[in-house]
């Protein structure tokens, strides 16, 4: 069978997909890419999600299994319609997932270059006082910690949290 010539092979665009779970929750390719294809047939229905065709090209997610990262490729007129379907995405295997598109480009290669790498959230493990009470907690990127109380993790920011290094300084 011959390749198709070049002015009628299907183009494609790339969308860099940023992944977020609550602590202590993990998540595979296969997982996302079958979330990903029932929220674009229940949004799009059968006919639009075949044409917007979403697939999951490079996955990784932390051995923590809090953030993570993917290169989703659409159909280049989908776009827009892709985007959508990746934002309606809310959970994934009874647990909650947050997605948020960083950027799109024409190659997978500028893709990686342009969004993905380089860019870290992964946090550090660290002592707060929340609720009055000195717990473990995880900072995520920017000013966001997860804190792990007795119900389970809770986001929080640094207003609503104090360190211990923080608090030390305060006592002398």
């Amino acid at each position: 069978m011959c390749a198709l010539p070049k002015h009628l092979r299907p183009r494609w665009r790339y969308l860099a997909v940023g992944i977020e779970r609550p602590p202590d929750s993990s998540l595979d390719r296969r997982t996302f890419q079958r979330a990903l294809w029932a929220a674009a047939r229940e949004l799009l229905g059968d006919p639009g999600s075949a044409d917007c065709d979403p697939t999951v090209m490079r996955f990784r997610f932390d051995e923590e299994g809090r953030t993570g990262e993917a290169i989703v490729r659409v159909r280049r007129n989908e776009r827009e319609r892709g985007r959508a379907a990746l934002a309606c995405v809310s959970d994934i295997g009874d647990e909650p997932v947050g997605l948020h598109v960083r950027g799109t480009s024409g190659t997978i290669r500028s893709c990686e270059e342009r969004h993905l790498r380089g860019r870290s959230d992964s946090g550090s493990e660290m002592t707060v006082i929340f609720g009055g009470v000195d717990r473990p907690a995880r900072k995520r990127g920017g000013e966001r910690v997860d804190v792990h109380t007795e119900e389970g993790w809770v986001g929080a920011t640094a207003l609503d949290i104090e360190t211990e290094t923080s608090d030390r300084e305060q006592r002398e």
